[in-house]
């Protein structure tokens, strides 16, 4: 098969990633024996990240697709549209990846329809294949593909729940907050603060977290600290960064953001 370029879809600077449990050595190898993976974890704990340092790692074009509820098979594999007057065949994000030899991420995979879910099972396993049946044909994928998925078990129901029959099929990574340390560690290199108010930040994180059983959807993410850390770094006071940043975008609820608040003026 021809790889088509895909100098658009390369990572040509190194990302910054901290590992927590040998989780590139693991992929990397998967990669190597043609497996594909699947991550599993809340909002914003470093799981895209990982996916692009992966991907600058083995030196492979990265086509990341954000699915959501309407994503269709045709979203996904490709579909004619009319051009000129005739009707013209345009590659899906996955086929795409297929013929280039790309690592293919379908992020947040239970938000698709299940009937979309189902198209990606013969490219999971041991025949790596894609079946394009408005072509009639079935596209093979070459060794250099690697097919990704995440999702994030925090937000499960019995509707959006991955399937066994799918699940099965990956080798399965579950990504969660780092230890205290290597947040702050992470939110310093991301941000540009100082290590003992990236402390401050992850210290608030914990607590909005202690919440998730008592109101509050989901706790603060590292993605969020980094938010605050750019505001702080850029000076704006922190009790302001804080409320804009991280309780402003958790909660609508008033109560809550007065608890939250108060959290955050407790430290800052």
């Amino acid at each position: 098969m021809k790889h088509i370029a895909m100098t658009e879809h390369m990572i040509t600077e190194k990302p910054f990633y901290l590992e927590q449990a040998n989780e590139l050595l693991i992929a990397k190898t998967a990669y190597h024996n043609r497996l594909p993976i699947l991550l599993k974890g809340p909002t914003g704990c470093g799981k895209t990240r990982f996916m692009q340092r992966l991907a600058w790692e083995l030196a492979r074009p990265l086509i990341t697709v954000s699915c959501h509820d309407d994503l269709s098979t045709s979203d996904l594999v490709g579909r004619f549209l009319i051009k000129g007057g005739e009707a013209v065949w345009m590659d899906g994000p996955l086929t795409t990846a297929i013929r280039a030899g790309a690592i293919c991420y379908l992020d947040e995979i239970v938000e698709a329809r299940k009937d979309t879910t189902v198209v990606i099972h013969p490219l999971a396993d041991d025949r790596r294949e894609l079946p394009i049946e408005k072509l009639g044909e079935t596209l093979s994928a070459p060794p250099e593909f690697m097919l990704a998925i995440s999702y994030n078990p925090g937000y499960q129901s019995v509707l959006k729940d991955l399937k066994q029959s799918t699940r099965q099929r990956f080798v399965s990574f579950e990504f969660n907050y780092p230890t205290p340390e290597l947040e702050a560690s992470i939110v310093q290199e991301e941000s540009g603060i100082e290590h003992q108010l990236a402390l401050k930040l992850v210290r608030l994180a914990a607590m909005t977290r202690s919440l998730k059983d008592s109101g509050l959807q989901e706790g603060a993410s590292t993605r969020l600290l980094i938010h605050a850390g750019k505001l702080i770094k850029s000076n704006i006071p922190p009790r302001t960064a804080c409320k804009a940043a991280i309780t402003e975008t958790l909660t609508d609820d008033h109560e809550m953001l007065a608890a939250l608040e108060e959290m955050s003026n407790s430290l800052f």
